[in-house]
């Protein structure tokens, strides 16, 4: 199997290369971003603004956006697109921004999205981890 990192400087389709997997309905890639700058987290303008910028970078057809400023501080939110959704939820007191990005129909350039976020938030460090939804076996009766 392909290291993640080069699927995702590769990616072309929006979906993971099969390598002989089952076929799903969608891929969700689940992004922790560590270390980031408080500052870059604290505000709903400024996370909202990231989030559309990731999905219209990603090719992705932004249909409504929401996103709520807590106090003290963190910010949730959902970019809703036609191909599904982008959330994130922030702590900005441990510099940490949990990120979903569940896409489907294989246009998302979901690699683009990440580097947005990536330079949006400027984490020191990145794990990442994708879940295929609705795998074929699954969902055909």
């Amino acid at each position: 199997m392909r290291a993640f990192r080069e699927w995702l400087s590769e990616d072309e389709s929006g979906f993971p290369p099969s390598d002989g997997e089952e076929p799903s309905l969608g891929s969700h890639l689940l992004i922790e971003l560590y270390g980031c700058e408080p500052r870059l987290l604290e505000q709903e303008s400024s996370v909202g603004e990231a989030m559309r910028e990731a999905a219209v970078k990603s090719e992705a057809t932004v249909v409504a956006t929401s996103f709520h400023e807590f106090q003290p501080y963190g910010v949730s939110g959902a970019v809703i697109i036609q191909e599904s959704h982008y959330t994130i939820h922030t702590w900005p007191e441990h510099g940490y921004a949990a990120v979903d990005l569940f896409y489907c129909g294989g246009t998302v350039r979901v690699h683009r999205a990440v580097e947005v976020l990536q330079e949006r938030f400027q984490p020191v460090r990145v794990k990442f981890l994708v879940v295929r939804r609705g795998l074929q076996s699954e969902v055909h009766r």
